[in-house]
């Protein structure tokens, strides 16, 4: 007898819960159907409302559906659809369940329109239902929405949601929201006050928005609450914005240290002045775009493995050329460092223009791969995953370049030509062999930091002419030749930069620092770290 009772209980529960589910379809159906009847945009968001207000996941299709203008009135029998245009006709899909129920012509039904504002009302909506759903980034981005745009109407739902949070970061993001929808609330002084401490605290850019708003609309304590917040949070702001512009220009130092370090090579090794040195970047730019268009084509699961592929092959490309150029023109104006600034910016000119002959002179398309798109933030700090990579790999091409001149036979043989070029010719050294392969070496250098500017700047034949001159400027203040003056010089240039441009701007800031570099190479002429030796010296 247990049993059979407990089965028929367990019936009873099934029957009931079946009927309480038809009958809340069955609501939802009815305020649907409002669509049909709604005059003009208001009464449109008053529906819109009313399902938000229901907090039943199933409104997310119509809601989401009429916010892209996909909701439809069949004229026949005012019934509503989501529909999707397939030539001259519409399908028809059931606005709860999804299922397909019939073709229309577009004579026969009438699109639900919507504007701006109706589109803001929904998307509130959209925000309040996610409040529940299972995936905690959904609701960080429910709160977060509802945070930007408070209404007092999101109190309630909100208290729900939080009652029900287990996640303590979630959980206080919801709390977040909520204050911000009590401050346009008419709740008493007390409630705002509390409020405005818990926004307080929050201390970043959104906050300050919502309360300056606030301040501007307040009287009394809650005014003065306000101008108090935004005072503190200013003031921590100020410190991360600091700490942004060190970001930047150390993301700018990582940049001019891959288009300088391989100009540093050449010029303290040959004395060479080259003009095409920035061509040799544009060389591994385009070299990265060849591959990805092979990829794209041919192989395209291997794309987040594209600048893998074009490390070695923009060495080669640029090194090849290098090579040439040394072979071919450098190797007959040693000793004549005017004559080979003017032959290879000849030299620079020709390869621009076979680049626009061949590619065209538009800018061509570099995508990133999925493990360098996106950014991060550190407290207030907005960090790029492109620009974290970029100096990773720069300060890895600096490590291994660092290696092979100090503990390797041919960084040894490059390091004795740059001390004394004839002592080292008569100690047996092939110093023409050693200019070839330096020159090789940094214009290969220069092509690999090709690949990595690719993923931050346009890719055209103009892109080595914005470092050449900036390049020039990290090797002359941090000494010619010397690897470790190069990395002080990129950074410290770098951050300089940044910490100028508010003030005097982008051009002007640049101005500055070469004017600043003109007047520290008065006191200092061989760079911040001078190479030693007897040539040198002399």
């Amino acid at each position: 007898m247990n049993l059979f009772r407990a089965i028929g209980l367990t019936l009873l529960f099934l029957l009931a819960t079946l009927s309480s589910s038809g009958a809340g379809e069955a609501d939802l159906r009815g305020i649907i159907a409002k669509f049909a009847t709604a005059k003009g945009f208001s009464e449109t968001g008053a529906v819109v409302h009313d399902l938000a207000a229901t907090g039943d996941p199933l409104v997310e299709r119509p809601l989401a559906a009429l916010a892209d203008g996909n909701l439809y009135i069949r004229k026949a029998d005012s019934q509503v659809f989501v529909g999707k245009e397939a030539g001259v006709s519409v399908e028809l899909f059931d606005p709860l369940s999804g299922e397909k129920s019939a073709d229309a012509a577009k004579d026969d039904i009438t699109k639900i329109k919507v504007n701006n504002t109706l589109r803001r009302v929904i998307r509130d909506a959209l925000g309040t239902l996610t409040l529940g759903a299972k995936d905690p980034a959904v609701r960080i981005a429910a709160a977060d929405t509802m945070f930007k745009t408070p209404d007092a109407a999101n109190i309630g739902p909100l208290d729900t949601a939080i009652a029900s949070e287990t996640v303590a970061s979630v959980k206080a993001l919801l709390e977040q929201a909520r204050a911000a929808s009590v401050l346009v609330s008419d709740r008493p002084d007390a409630d705002k006050l509390a409020a405005i401490t818990l926004i307080g605290a929050r201390g970043d850019r959104d906050a300050v928005s919502l309360l300056t708003s606030v301040e501007a609309n307040a009287s009394g304590a809650v005014k003065d609450a306000a101008t108090a917040a935004i005072r503190n949070i200013n003031s921590t702001l100020a410190f991360w914005d600091a700490g942004q512009n060190i970001w930047y220009g150390i993301s700018l130092g990582s940049v001019l240290l891959l288009a300088a370090i391989g100009l540093a090579i050449t010029f303290g090794v040959m004395g060479v002045i080259n003009m095409a040195h920035g061509e040799m970047v544009m060389l591994g730019a385009y070299t990265t775009f060849v591959v990805q268009q092979v990829i794209r084509t041919s192989f395209p699961g291997l794309f987040d493995w594209s600048l893998v592929i074009a490390l070695p092959l923009a060495f080669l490309v640029a090194a090849i050329v290098g090579l040439a150029i040394e072979r071919g023109v450098i190797r007959f104006l040693y000793g004549r460092p005017l004559e080979t600034l003017l032959a290879t910016w000849g030299v620079s000119l020709i390869l621009q223009q076979a680049v626009r002959s061949i590619f065209g002179p538009t800018n061509q398309e570099v995508g990133n791969p999925a493990w360098m798109s996106g950014s991060f933030n550190v407290g207030q700090l907005a960090i790029t995953w492109n620009r974290l990579w970029i100096l990773v790999f720069a300060l890895t091409v600096f490590a291994v370049l660092l290696y092979v001149m100090k503990r390797t036979p041919w960084g040894l043989q490059m390091r004795a030509v740059t001390a004394n070029r004839r002592m080292a010719a008569s100690m047996g050294i092939r110093t023409p062999w050693v200019d070839a392969l330096t020159f090789a070496l940094g214009s290969g250098i220069a092509g690999i930091a090709g690949v990595a500017l690719s993923q931050i700047d346009n890719v055209s034949p103009n892109l080595g002419r914005g470092y050449i001159i900036d390049s020039f400027m990290v090797v002359v203040f941090g000494g010619v030749g010397n690897l470790w003056g190069t990395l002080v010089g990129a950074f410290s240039l770098g951050i300089v930069n940044k910490f100028l441009e508010p003030y005097a701007g982008a051009v002007l800031g640049k101005i500055v620092v070469l004017v600043l570099i003109i007047l520290f190479i008065q006191k200092r002429p061989r760079g911040l770290f001078a190479l030693k030796g007897r040539a040198v010296e002399a």
